[in-house]
């Protein structure tokens, strides 16, 4: 005979609970009273048993309710409404479908519905709580190069303060509460309302306009321009200064070379449907959940889709850099992740990858022993190798035996500097000699690390709060040549982010290319999971 091991369990601890109340004793001596507080926790019993954390939960309160008592009404109205406003913040509504809990509310005329529609609340709870404090996806599980710590609160932690907390005001707290987030959903509405109006008008077919143009063309891209909100209403069929002036604040928001001349790229980004804008900006919301934690007082961002870092001091902006992420080849993509600068390290040695070191400069060895001179060879002792005696033909990417360095030098893959925060991928921002890579408007090169523009700067901007003249400590390290580590004082969090939407403070929109494919994929995802493109009637 197989014993159901949870139902046995629920019996067993519900029984107990039972006997403990003085409420057994047989059908026949129960007061009306008892038998209905007997069913109603009974079917609370069997129906948490399926869920860990609501078993726990309701055996820890004696399966009293926190939602269908008369004492529970504002807790019920709270929660409804969140569920209503769930599309608010771009999640799947059909997922907590709340006019089915809602009915489930109003049809629970019994004990055992009552106990059962309990539980099912509870469960909507802790659903939808996680996805709009955390994020309806696991990134990782849809992306590898995505390994973001989400801030997952446990489940029953969350029910419990739930339960002992202000219901509204509990609810409110779910979602992130930076300022970025808030400008996402509003950026969100605003699209919204321009699709129930129709959208932002037929596409400009000219394959660049540029200053002193006149012509339909021109119309249909000034008003496409106006219904965006880079330009005010005007009658003109004239690529005049105005329009160059919105052309270029397009371009700036767009990641494109500002010269205000329309030309293919910037015309490509034009003709970009606002539903597409809104899918990016559903799922930058998402990115933001995944985020919905301490970022640090002083933290590094480095937006891997804008090419571009920044040091952040309470939420200010206090330094700014171009930067080279990786290549779009799936090896060499720089990854999601954050974690903390511990150190910098002034004239560093490159220690080649051994990827880089197999696939790369093997090959050219094989054909030629001189070639990559740059580069020295050391054995497993760590002694260096003379490579005129070596025949590089007999060795694979398997089988090679040397580790390759670059020693400091000007010429250093590595540059002069780099910043360091430890971890499995072997990320970390650098120095570079190819400085050519900075004036790209795309810049995704590298084997995966970020190359920095201004490595200096970034160094005496990081030095200073623990040195009196950070540039002359920084240039006297330098001047040795010697390979020479710094430690931060205070580690700074190290944020690897993919945003290709996000909104100013003074809220213009920006948006920037999938060179990843990535937001492709998490929408699909997203899609999926029920969430979907909506308008509002004007």
């Amino acid at each position: 005979m197989t014993v159901n091991r949870s139902a046995s369990s629920f019996t067993t601890a519900f029984m107990l609970l039972v006997f403990a109340l003085g409420l057994v004793g047989g059908l026949v001596g129960a007061t009306p009273l008892a038998a209905q507080v007997t069913a109603f926790r009974q079917a609370v019993a069997e129906d948490a048993s399926q869920n860990e954390t609501l078993s726990a939960f309701y055996r820890a309160r004696a399966f009293e309710p926190i939602w269908t008592s008369g004492q529970d009404y504002s807790r019920r109205n709270a929660f409804l409404q969140a569920l209503e406003e769930a599309g608010n913040h771009g999640l799947p509504t059909e997922r907590y479908e709340a006019e089915v809990l809602r009915q489930a509310f109003r049809d629970a005329d019994t004990p055992r519905a009552q106990g059962q529609v309990e539980v099912m609340a509870s469960a909507m709870f802790l659903q939808y709580a996680r996805d709009v404090q955390s994020g309806m996806l696991d990134p990782n599980e849809v992306i590898s190069d995505i390994v973001q710590d989400l801030p997952r609160r446990d489940p029953l932690a969350q029910i419990e303060a739930f339960a002992q907390s202000s219901p509204r005001a509990y609810l409110r707290s779910l979602p992130p509460e930076h300022p970025e987030y808030i400008r996402l959903m509003r950026e969100k509405l605003r699209l919204e309302r321009i699709l129930g109006g129709g959208g932002w008008g037929i596409e400009v077919v000219a394959r660049q306009l540029e200053p002193g143009d006149q012509g339909p063309d021109v119309v249909v891209m000034r008003n496409r321009l106006m219904t965006m909100g880079y330009l005010n209403r005007s009658a003109s069929a004239a690529y005049d200064g105005l329009m160059q002036q919105a052309v270029q604040q397009f371009q700036e928001g767009h990641g494109l070379n500002a010269d205000g001349v329309a030309g293919p790229a910037t015309m490509a980004e034009i003709n970009v449907s606002p539903e597409i804008r809104l899918g990016q900006i559903l799922v930058a919301m998402e990115r933001q959940r995944w985020m919905n934690k301490p970022r640090g007082d002083r933290h590094i961002l480095v937006n891997i889709a804008d090419f571009r870092g920044y040091v952040i001091d309470n939420e200010e902006i206090t330094f700014e850099t171009r930067v080279v992420v990786g290549a779009t080849a799936s090896d060499r993509r720089t990854p999601e992740f954050s974690d903390e600068m511990t150190h910098m390290v002034i004239n560093p040695t490159w220690n080649v990858p051994r990827s880089i070191a197999t696939n790369e400069y093997l090959p050219q060895m094989q054909s030629d022993p001189a070639a990559a001179g740059h580069l020295r060879l050391y054995d497993s002792r760590g002694r260096v190798v003379n490579r005129e005696n070596i025949d590089f033909t007999q060795y694979t990417a398997r089988n090679f035996p040397f580790n390759m360095r670059q020693p400091p030098s000007n010429s250093n893959a590595l540059g002069l500097v780099k910043f360091m925060f430890p971890n499995q991928w072997n990320i970390y921002l650098h120095d570079t000699p190819s400085r050519s890579l900075f004036s790209r408007d795309v810049r995704a090169f590298s084997h995966g690390c970020v190359r920095v523009h201004r490595p200096f700067e970034l160094a005496y901007h990081l030095l200073a709060p623990q040195e009196a003249n950070p540039e002359a400590y920084f240039q006297r390290l330098l001047a040795t040549g010697q390979e020479t580590q710094v430690n931060l004082d205070t580690p700074i969090p190290v944020h690897l982010v993919y945003w290709t939407a996000w909104v100013t403070p003074e809220g213009r929109a920006n948006f920037r290319p999938d060179i990843y494919g990535r937001d492709q994929a998490l929408w699909r995802a997203m899609v999926d999971a029920g969430v979907d493109i909506r308008s509002i009637g004007s």
